[in-house]
């Protein structure tokens, strides 16, 4: 078994409602074994022009428990996106949608192919990611080309974007409901 950490968003919708769908989804699924979440943070949406708005994201990391490939694992993470109302083909890059599961890191394995790259290759400049990840396992060294702990890497982000720790929480037995914003 391989510890693997997915990067959870959501700025579309019942924001909170799309997160804990992930992880019941991933938690459920065949070969993998979700084992810890990150605090929940609310972030500003990275957009394509300084002038374009968004709605907040919320945002934390899961670490899972796998035994299959990252592939495998890649396709799963589509397949719980579009459970919950994601349309790849359909969106813009960087626009505003219901749920989105990044591959970080999958143990200290490395991959650089057309359908997917590992660690992933823009995690160093996402404060949104590196924060909750640094809360949930700062000591993790984040495979080449990074070679750094996840801590780190967050205090050399250069990031700007705000980030705000939320109360929500994801753990299954949260018994909150509906997101109503910070």
């Amino acid at each position: 078994m391989t510890s693997a950490y997915l990067g959870l968003g959501s700025n579309e919708g019942d924001r909170l409602s799309h997160l804990r769908g992930a992880v019941e989804r991933l938690h459920g699924r065949e070969a993998l074994h979700a084992t810890g979440v990150s605090p929940v943070y609310e972030t500003e949406a990275h957009t394509t022009t300084p002038d374009e708005t968004q709605p907040p994201f919320l945002n934390a990391v899961l670490c899972v428990t796998v035994e299959t490939g990252p592939e495998s694992l890649l396709r799963g993470a589509h397949a719980v996106e579009r459970a919950e109302g994601r349309t790849r083909a359909a969106e813009q890059r960087w626009g505003p949608r219901p749920l989105d599961v990044d591959l970080l890191a999958v143990g200290a394995l490395t991959r650089d192919t057309e359908a997917l790259t590992l660690p992933h290759p823009r995690l160093a400049d996402r404060r949104f990611v590196l924060r909750p990840w640094a809360d949930l396992a700062p000591n993790f060294v984040v495979p080449p080309p990074f070679d750094r702990s996840v801590q780190s890497l967050l205090d050399q982000c250069t990031d700007p974007a705000s980030i705000q720790r939320t109360e929500y929480t994801l753990e299954e037995q949260t018994s909150s409901t509906g997101d109503t914003g910070p």
